[in-house]
C-alpha cells in the first residue's frame, strides 16, 4: 500500500489552492476583463491532471518505473533549458529579458519545475552509488568527488539564473544539493565550505545584475533601522542607505497580513487583493490566504506542509534503498525550502525571490511538476517496512 496520509495532505492542498485561485483573482479577472471562473478553471485542470499523475504513478513498480521517469525528467528538461533560449518567439516569449515559459497551445510550461525534480532523481541515483560512506576524508577528496556536481550546477546556473533571472530556484537547488551532499555522509566542516562559496557565488550572482541589485537595496531601506539599531553608531552611519522607493508589494503584503488578524475577514471578503497586492493568487498567495482566513487558516496551511515533509522523511527512514530515501528527502527539502524562500520574501525578511507556493500557488506547471515527485514518492512508499510502519 501507498502512504495514504501524505496522498491525503497534498490533496487538501490542493483543493485549497482551487478556493483561493477563484477568491483571490477577483481584481485580475476584471481588470483585464476575464471570465469570473477564468483562474479556477485553468487551476481546476492542473490540479485534475497532476492528482491523475499521482494516482497513475503510485501504481506503478518502482524497479522497473522509478529511474525511467527520474533519467526523463532530467535530461529532457534539462535539454528544454538550453534549448528555449533558441526557440522562435512565437514558443518562447521573453519578459522582462527572461525566458521562463515555453508556450504550446493555449498551455504554457515552465520547464524549470520539471527540472528540479529531475535534478533530485540524479541526485540521489549518483549519490547512492558513488557517496553513501562513513568513512572520514579529506576536504579536497571531499570536494574532488563533489566537482562533477558542481559542474553540472553551474551549468543550471547560467541557465536558470542568468538567462532566466530566476535566482529563487536555484538557492532552492544549491540548497537542496548541499543538505543531500551532508546526508550522505559528507563532513559537516565541508557544508560549511560550500556554504561559505554559495554565499559568495549568491552575492555575485546579485551585484552582476542591476535590477537585483535594486531590489536588495529597496529592501534594506525597509529593515535597515531595526538591524541598525543593535550596531554601534559609527557601523550604523556607514551601513545607513537613503530610503528608496518604497516597496510597496512587500508593504502591502505584511499589511493583509496584519489586516487577517486571527480568524481572518472570510473567504471572499479580502481587500488587498483588489490592485494592492498584484500576483496575490500566486507568488502572495500566502498574504491573500492570511487575510482572508487569519492566523489560524495560515497555521493549518503552514501545519500540512510540515506534515508533508515529515511524511516525506519517514518514508525515506523506512526504505532500505538509498536512491528511494535520498528522493524522498530531496523532495522534501525542494517543498520546504520553496515554501520558505517566498514566506520570507512576503514578510518582507528577505527580498522577494519570485517563487511559487508548493500546491498552493497558481500555476499549472509547478502543480504538476510537484505532483509527479509526489507520485513517484508514492511509488517508493511501497517499499517502506511493513512492521515498522
Amino acid at each position: 500500500m501507498i502512504d495514504n496520509r501524505l496522498l491525503i495532505a497534498v490533496v487538501a492542498l490542493m483543493t485549497l489552492s482551487l478556493v483561493m485561485s477563484y477568491s483571490l483573482s477577483t481584481y485580475t479577472v476584471l481588470h483585464y476583463h476575464m471570465g469570473l471562473f477564468n483562474f479556477f478553471i485553468r487551476q481546476s485542470i492542473s490540479v485534475f491532471i497532476g492528482i491523475i499523475l499521482i494516482m497513475i504513478l503510485s501504481k506503478m513498480d518502482p524497479d522497473k518505473w522509478f529511474d525511467r521517469i527520474g533519467f526523463t525528467l532530467f535530461f529532457l528538461f534539462f535539454f528544454l533549458l538550453i534549448a528555449m533560449q533558441f526557440m522562435p518567439v512565437s514558443m518562447v516569449k521573453a519578459v522582462g529579458g527572461a525566458k521562463r515559459w515555453v508556450h504550446i497551445g493555449p498551455a504554457s510550461i515552465a520547464p524549470v519545475e520539471f527540472f528540479k525534480v529531475g535534478f533530485v532523481f540524479f541526485l540521489s541515483w549518483s549519490f547512492s552509488r558513488k557517496m553513501i560512506s562513513d568513512e572520514s576524508l579529506s576536504l579536497w577528496v571531499e570536494f574532488k568527488m563533489l566537482l562533477p556536481y558542481l559542474s553540472i550546477f553551474a551549468i543550471v546556473v547560467v541557465l536558470i539564473a542568468v538567462f532566466q533571472k530566476d535566482l529563487g530556484q536555484v538557492v532552492v537547488l544549491a540548497g537542496t544539493l548541499a543538505i543531500l551532499f551532508l546526508v550522505v555522509g559528507r563532513s559537516f566542516k565541508f557544508f560549511l565550505v560550500m556554504m561559505m562559496v554559495a554565499l559568495a557565488s549568491f552575492i555575485g550572482l546579485i551585484i552582476a545584475a542591476p535590477h537585483r541589485v535594486k531590489r536588495v537595496l529597496s529592501w534594506w531601506s525597509t529593515v535597515q533601522d531595526t538591524i541598525l539599531s543593535f550596531l554601534p553608531f559609527e557601523a550604523a552611519q556607514k551601513l545607513h542607505i537613503e530610503v528608496t522607493r518604497e516597496p510597496y508589494q512587500i508593504s502591502n503584503s505584511l499589511n493583509a497580513i496584519y489586516n487577517g488578524g486571527f480568524l481572518g475577514q472570510g473567504l471572499g471578503n479580502g481587500q488587498f487583493k483588489l490592485g494592492y497586492v498584484s500576483e496575490v493568487h500566486t507568488d502572495f498567495v500566502l498574504a491573500g490566504i492570511t487575510e482572508e482566513l487569519g492566523f489560524l487558516g495560515l497555521l493549518l496551511v503552514i501545519m500540512t506542509f510540515v506534515f508533508i515533509i515529515f511524511r516525506l522523511n519517514k518514508i525515506a527512514s523506512e526504505i532500505v534503498e538509498p536512491r528511494y530515501a535520498l528522493f524522498s528527502i530531496g523532495i522534501g527539502l525542494l517543498i520546504g525550502l520553496a515554501l520558505i524562500v517566498n514566506s520570507y520574501g512576503i514578510s518582507g525578511m528577505t527580498p522577494i525571490k519570485g517563487i511559487a507556493v508548493p500546491f498552493l500557488s497558481y500555476g499549472g506547471s509547478q502543480i504538476v511538476a510537484n505532483s509527479i515527485a509526489i507520485g513517484m514518492v508514492l511509488m517508493v512508499s511501497k517499499k517502506m517496512i511493513r512492521w515498522r510502519r
